[in-house]
């Protein structure tokens, strides 16, 4: 579900029904009028529920009159089609021009109710209303419209409904955007597995293009199928109609006897689009497409994309690639593996999606290697309709997936993948190769989009999957002390460095506990290479038992005169002891491969430094778990209003950098402060000025000369010194228009902050200090706004001293106002207040630029809807939409 292109809301979006199925959600036209009344036409008992009473042609009439109006800020409709048929209708009418509150009104066709058409319809036209600058629904049902009633409760938290006089009045308030957030993901994952199931674990599977000759997708794909021993059954079609792999074939997909969950599509790339047709005909509802051919960015390829897309649209097919090595599912009751890679792994808790087919090859040969267990494997290919968000609220509610791990080179939604792989974290680890290439996502992007999302950013292959056998089936580490034992001699000593380095504190044990261990040995505990697999065992016990340690790692290092594979079983039962201690294990030397040890499954690694850094991860992760996730407080002093008519006044005359007067006065609207400056054109009114405002002042050129060296003077402390700076300031700038005077602050710390607007992710908030940065998407939280500050002010400034209390809290407030400011207003193109200073005075802006722009439409980050796919080739409007 992944905006690759910003959505037309003339053409609508794609979305999917409860029941997983594809319908269209748009504006409505004038030519809807015939679909309209078809929808009327065909009801009998909701007309009554709909108008109350059962309604004459000219009260119909007099209705569809009313909602074929072109959309207004007062008046606003939507319709869903499932074809091109309309099959429901939502508007909302305001009650007065000036109000925040509409009257809604939803219709659903009697033969689609169930499939949560109202609801969707509901969302989209709350996504409009809010853009309108309406925040309230108010509507009304008979208490015998059960269906209506629930949809209503169902949508939001925040609905109120009271009968009076045989009614049920309605009340929906939309201003609490994250609760609406949660509703609208609960019924997006509900969605997202009835339209996946189909795709990921299927109970009938047709192989398109099964060839004879070995080395071919379509043989590959059937064989490793065939292989895996696929549950459920199991098709293949070639037009020779003999048998490939031993299973018989069908020259045709009309041939298939049943409609079929899943057709692997492996076929010349002219031929996909036919094979669709056929697939959807036939009832196919998801479809792997492994051929190559529709790469590039020309109009020959974008034409070729777009026509498939539109064609599984059309027919309901959920469509994964082009250009997809497959999928995999180890699930024993489905044992699906329709995958061009050679290795297989093993059966574990690890679901995994790649975009590039190479790495997701090289990901499941290197999993089979180190013993990680894989769930399911996904390819995402060219990713034209399922894509990482898809397989992310699927994943969520998934009990054999325990972990995931993505490898994405594009964000076609990245404010709403941020939110929903957030939820995810929460539920299961969410773990990310990071891509650097040329070209795509800004590391700062990337950056702030991933802490938010609390993603695990990995640098590779063996790293990404290090950390998921440390994460999967194994408790989080509950602090940073970490016990070292083992038989290992010079490495003991310089893992224990390794994890110093990490942030683990490697702490000396207490004297009862050292007592306990031969020779009173410390931690890190070395009992030499000569050491028994029983001694080793008993010490790692004591050192677990003695609840001063948050992790044990184990070391063994395997020569001909000891037993590692004896050690591994002996330190299983130790880590089985200890369920809620952290437990890994490096075995070296040896020729034994071995992945885990005890019942639990606790990793083993080859190298030390492969365990520390996993072990950092999965502390790292753990601490962002356990953190809240932070709220949008109320902000005092906040009137949007006022800003947005200054913004469009602005604009009025055009995108650009504005004067410094009207940046102050929508800043003001958001109570952030600028300090306010004086002209001066001569050197008497400079000093006129500064005795007005008290010293020490500040000056600088006026106007852009203002950016030039020695263009500003500070700590300008008296007349003379006020007058002796104008005639330098004039002289270095070239300018005789004079000069800006403003008071000087006193300030604890000197920074700067602002916000920059991107098309696709919408507006980002800065803070510099120190010649650091950090950088977070809006909506902005209190607890991002926290950590913003805390990774660059957390430290004692010089001279050991802290951020004041209140001067930390300053800031953050400042961050949270940025951050509402650029979340009400996407044309704030870019908007930088340097300095800024931190101190008695408390947080103020020395200086602002802002500079306005006409923004596109950044995809919705709530709005449940697929990829766009090009309009259908259907008539508009017209007598076959009331069919």
């Amino acid at each position: 579900m992944e905006d690759d292109q910003f959505i037309d809301e003339a053409a609508g979006a794609d979305a999917l029904a409860s029941d997983g199925s594809i319908v269209t959600i748009r504006g409505v036209r004038p030519d809807d009028r015939p679909g309209l009344a078809g929808l009327y036409s065909g009801a009998s008992r909701e007309l009554r529920l709909r108008f109350f009473i059962v309604p004459s042609r000219l009260t119909i009439a007099a209705e569809l009159d009313l909602l074929v109006q072109a959309d207004t800020r007062d008046q606003l409709t939507v319709v869903a089609l499932d074809g091109h048929r309309i099959i429901g209708v939502a508007t909302c009418v305001r009650l007065d021009t000036t109000g925040r509150m509409a009257e809604i009104a939803v219709f659903v066709a009697d033969d689609h109710h169930g499939r949560g058409i109202g609801t969707l319809m509901l969302e989209h036209l709350a996504a409009r209303a809010r853009r309108a600058g309406i925040t309230e629904f108010i509507g009304e049902a008979l208490p015998g419209n059960a269906g209506v009633l629930r949809m209503i409760r169902d949508f939001h938290e925040h609905t109120r409904t009271r009968t009076r006089a045989g009614l049920v009045d309605l009340d929906i308030d939309l201003t609490d955007q994250p609760a609406f957030d949660r509703a609208v993901d609960a019924r997006d994952r509900v969605a997202e597995r009835a339209s996946l199931r189909p795709l990921l674990a299927p109970c009938s599977v047709v192989v398109v293009g099964a060839g004879q000759r070995h080395g071919g997708a379509g043989h590959e794909a059937l064989r490793a199928l065939r292989d895996f021993g696929f549950t459920g059954r199991l098709y293949a079609v070639n037009p020779s109609g003999r048998p490939v792999c031993g299973v018989p074939v069908l020259r045709s997909l009309a041939d298939l006897p049943e409609g079929v969950d899943l057709a692997v599509v492996a076929v010349r790339a002219d031929l996909v689009a036919d094979v669709l047709k056929a697939a959807g005909q036939r009832g196919v509802r998801a479809a792997v497409v492994l051929s190559k051919g529709f790469g590039g960015t020309g109009p020959a390829a974008r034409q070729r994309r777009g026509e498939i897309l539109r064609i599984a649209r059309d027919s309901g097919i959920r469509l994964l690639g082009p250009g997809s090595i497959g999928v995999l599912s180890t699930d024993p009751h489905v044992r699906l593996d329709a995958c061009l890679s050679a290795v297989r792994p093993p059966a574990g808790g690890l679901a995994v999606a790649s975009q590039s087919g190479a790495i997701g090859i090289a990901l499941l040969a290197e999993a089979a290697r180190a013993g990680c267990g894989i769930a399911g494997f996904v390819s995402l290919g060219e990713k034209l309709d399922v894509s990482g968000n898809d397989l992310i609220a699927y994943w969520y509610d998934d009990p054999a997936t325990r972990a995931v791990a993505l490898h994405l080179e594009s964000f076609g939604n990245p404010r709403r993948f941020a939110r929903i792989v957030r939820a995810l974290g929460r539920r299961k680890p969410v773990l990310a190769i990071e891509s650097h290439r040329p070209g795509t996502t800004p590391p700062d992007l990337l950056d702030a989009l991933y802490t938010q999302a609390g993603i695990i950013r990995t640098t590779g292959i063996g790293d990404m999957l290090d950390t998921a056998r440390m994460l999967i089936g194994q408790p989080l580490p509950t602090g940073t002390r970490i016990g070292i034992v083992g038989n290992a001699g010079g490495l003991t000593a310089l893992a224990a460095g390794q994890a110093e380095a990490a942030g683990f504190t490697c702490a000396p044990l207490s004297p009862d506990t050292r007592r306990q261990l031969p020779r009173g040995r410390d931690n890190p505990v070395d009992l030499g290479i000569d050491a028994t697999s029983a001694a080793i065992a008993t010490t790692a016990e004591i050192v677990a038992n003695s609840g001063e340690v948050d992790i044990l790692l184990l070391l063994i290092v395997g020569t001909r005169a000891n037993c590692p594979i004896g050690m591994t079983v002996a330190l299983g039962e130790v880590a089985d002891n200890h369920p809620d201690v952290t437990i890994a294990a490096v075995l070296t030397g040896g020729n034994a491969d071995v992945a885990t040890f005890g019942a639990r499954g606790a990793p083993v690694y080859q190298q030390p430094e492969q365990a520390i850094r996993a072990l950092a991860h999965a502390r790292r992760y753990a601490v962002w778990h356990d953190q809240p996730l932070g709220r949008r407080p109320e902000l005092s002093g906040v009137v949007p209003a006022r800003a947005r008519e200054l913004i469009g006044q602005c604009l009025a005359n055009g995108p650009g950098w504005l004067p410094r007067h009207q940046v102050s006065a929508i800043l003001d609207a958001y109570g952030i402060v600028v300090i306010p400056v004086f002209p001066a054109s001569t050197g008497v009114a400079a000093v006129a000025v500064a005795e007005r405002l008290g010293y020490p002042v500040v000056m600088r050129a006026d106007g852009a000369a203002g950016d030039h060296p020695g263009a500003v003077r500070l700590d300008l402390t008296s007349a003379t010194a006020v007058r002796d700076a104008f005639d330098a300031v004039t002289a270095t700038s070239g300018r005789s228009a004079g000069v800006l005077i403003q008071r000087q602050l006193a300030a604890t710390l000197r920074l700067s902050a602002g916000i920059r607007h991107d098309p696709l992710f919408g507006s980002l908030v800065r803070l510099e200090a120190g010649g650091r940065h950090t950088v977070r998407l809006e909506p902005l939280t209190d607890l991002d706004a926290r950590r913003m500050r805390a990774e660059l002010l957390g430290a004692p400034r010089p001279g050991g001293h802290r951020l004041p209390p209140s001067e930390a809290a300053g800031t953050e407030d400042l961050l949270l106002r940025l951050g509402r400011l650029a979340e009400d207003h996407p044309e704030i193109a870019a908007l930088e207040l340097a300095p800024v200073f931190a101190g008695p005075d408390g947080i103020i802006a020395a200086d602002a630029r802002m500079r306005l722009d006409v923004v596109g439409a950044v995809p919705d980050a709530t709005l449940r809807r697929l990829s766009p796919a090009p309009a259908a080739r259907a008539p508009a409007g017209g007598a076959a939409l009331a069919s």
